[in-house]
C-alpha cells in the first residue's frame, strides 16, 4: 500500500493556484525529498496531506482521508515544521511529561535516551535552549514517538552545519528502519542527497520532476567539456549549460557517458545541479528533463 496517494490535488487560495492537479505516489518505506521554490507549493502540499487545509481531488494518506480523518491519522503521523513550536516556557522534563500524556504512541524511555546523547538539560527551560538544542528536543520527541510517515518542513533552518549533519544522522541511525516513509522539505538539498530514495521538484503548483535516486543516477549525466571539444558536446543537446571559470559544464538526459567522456570529465550531477536546469529554464530543456 502507498503510504500517500494523491490524484488531481487541487488547492487555490482565491485567483492563486497553490497545488493545480498534482499526481503523486510515495511508497512505504521510502524517503522522499520535495524540493521547489519559494512559493511553489511545497508547504501546501504538506498542509493538505497533514489535514491542516481542505483540498479538491482524491488524497489518502495511510489509506485515510486526511482532511475527514485527521483525528485517527494523526496517531501515525508526526510533523517538524520550520519554525519552533514548543511553548518556551516549558522546560524539557514538561515536554516530556505532555507527550507522555497525550500520544499513546510517545515512548518516553527512548526520548530519554536520545536526549541523553545531547547536552540538554531536563530542567531547562526551552527559551534557554539554543536553536540547534531546541530542534534536537523537538526531534527526540518526535522520534520517540511509534509513527508510520514523519514530514520533515525546513527541519534544520538556521542551524549551522554541525547540527545540520547531527540531525540527518540521527534521522537514519535512530529512526528509519524502511517501514516508515519521511517527507522532508529543504533549501539545502545538497546535505539531504545521501538520505533521499526518492525526489521530486515541484514547481508553480505541479510536480516537474518525480524519480528514484537509483533511476535520477542511471539517467542524468554533467560534463566539464574541454574547450576545443565544448562545440562538439554542445551538439548532443545538453538539457543545461553554464560557464565556471572558463569551462563549460553541461547536463544531459540519457546520453551515453561513453560518448560523453570522450569530450572531457564525466560525473553524475547533483541534486540541485539539476533542479538549476529543470526549475532555472523555463523553455523547451526544462520540459524535456520533467518527462
Amino acid at each position: 500500500m502507498a503510504c500517500i496517494e494523491a490524484r488531481g490535488l487541487r488547492k487555490a487560495y482565491g485567483s492563486a493556484v497553490a497545488l493545480d492537479g498534482v499526481d503523486l505516489t510515495v511508497e512505504e518505506g521510502r524517503i522522499l525529498g520535495l524540493i521547489g521554490p519559494n512559493g511553489a507549493g511545497k508547504s501546501t502540499a504538506l498542509n493538505a496531506i497533514l489535514g491542516l487545509t481542505a483540498y479538491q481531488g482524491d488524497l489518502k494518506v495511510l489509506g485515510r482521508d486526511p482532511w475527514r480523518e485527521r483525528d485517527q491519522l494523526m496517531g501515525e503521523v508526526c510533523f517538524i515544521a520550520d519554525v519552533a513550536v514548543l511553548p518556551r516556557w516549558m522546560r524539557v522534563s514538561q515536554a516530556l511529561d505532555y507527550m507522555a500524556g497525550v500520544h499513546p504512541r510517545f515512548d518516553r524511555a527512548k526520548a530519554e535516551a536520545l536526549l541523553a546523547k545531547t547536552q540538554i538539560k531536563r530542567t531547562s527551560k526551552v527559551r534557554e535552549l539554543s536553536k540547534g538544542m531546541v530542534t534536537q528536543l523537538h526531534l527526540a520527541l518526535v522520534m520517540a514517538v511509534d509513527a508510520r510517515l514523519l514530514v520533515l518542513d525546513e527541519p534544520t533552518l538556521g542551524l549551522d552545519i554541525l547540527y545540520r549533519k547531527q540531525f540527518y544522522d540521527s534521522l537514519l541511525n535512530d529512526y528509519f528502519d524502511h517501514t516508515r516513509t519521511i517527507v522532508v522539505t529543504t533549501h539545502q538539498v545538497e546535505e539531504v542527497q545521501h538520505i533521499l530514495t526518492d525526489v521530486m521538484f515541484i514547481n508553480r503548483g505541479r510536480i516537474v520532476l518525480s524519480s528514484t535516486m537509483e533511476d535520477f543516477e542511471a539517467r542524468y549525466l554533467e560534463l566539464m567539456a574541454s574547450p576545443e571539444h565544448a562545440a562538439e558536446a554542445r551538439s548532443l543537446g545538453p538539457i543545461h549549460e553554464r560557464q565556471v571559470f572558463g569551462r563549460s559544464i553541461m547536463l544531459f538526459d540519457s546520453a551515453d557517458r561513453s560518448q560523453l567522456a570522450r569530450f572531457g570529465e564525466v560525473r553524475t550531477p547533483s541534486i540541485a545541479d539539476l533542479f538549476v536546469a529543470v526549475i532555472g529554464g523555463e523553455g523547451a530543456g526544462a520540459q524535456g528533463a520533467a518527462a
